[in-house]
């Protein structure tokens, strides 16, 4: 059967991007595939994160799934650390991962800024915990934004190399989901950014 994986950082509450670029897609996707929704913690501490803020938007956010019609009745939802595979498989894939293809990563290049050097490791290796949480269900089909397309190719790249090595296809190559309509919805103060969580103004997003 056609498996989806997705998932949303809790780095605050959801928004109305976070809305139509991606759980108003999942409500429609849960009748026709399995689903597995995710809210990946394990990104978010990637940047600092107040342990107890963290917790609470773990919270809200999953309660956010819910009401936007994602059903746990027949979909799995689940906190990402609560899954010690995630992290050990990402360290498996980081062992055969060349630094070449992380090096290729816009968006760390994007998030890291002028200050790369200071930057952490979890960040620049952001899209190997991205290609574990995926490959960890076997997921068929991922819904990714226009932001993410680039991380779900190193995902395929990942497991098309894992499949080499251990000569057998263990893992199935991933497809993108990506849907036409409101996939990037664009900050309200700055029109060349994103609508974000982490926006420090509240005036950036409108909130659910």
């Amino acid at each position: 059967m056609n498996r989806i994986f997705s998932g949303v950082q809790p780095t605050g509450n959801l928004h109305l991007g976070n809305y139509l670029g991606a759980i108003r897609n999942w409500v429609e996707l849960q009748e026709s595939f399995e689903c597995i929704f995710c809210i990946v913690d394990l990104h978010a501490i990637t940047v600092p994160q107040d342990p107890a803020e963290l917790r609470a938007h773990t919270r809200e956010v999953t309660a956010a799934y819910i009401a936007s019609g994602i059903d746990p009745e027949n979909c799995i939802i689940f906190n990402q650390s609560t899954v010690s595979g995630h992290a050990e498989l990402a360290w498996l894939l980081a062992c055969l991962t060349p630094l070449g293809w992380l090096n290729r990563m816009t968006q760390f290049k994007e998030k890291a800024g002028k200050h790369r050097e200071n930057a952490g490791l979890g960040l620049y290796a952001y899209p190997v915990l991205m290609a574990a949480d995926i490959l960890l269900y076997r997921a068929t089909h991922v819904p990714v934004g226009e932001d993410q397309k680039q991380h779900l190719e190193l995902s395929r790249d990942i497991a098309g190399a894992f499949n080499r090595q251990y000569n057998r296809d263990f893992f199935p190559l991933p497809e993108p989901q990506i849907f036409g309509h409101a996939t990037r919805v664009m900050s309200l103060r700055d029109g060349t950014a994103k609508m974000s969580k982490s926006d420090p103004s509240e005036y950036s997003r409108i909130n659910l």
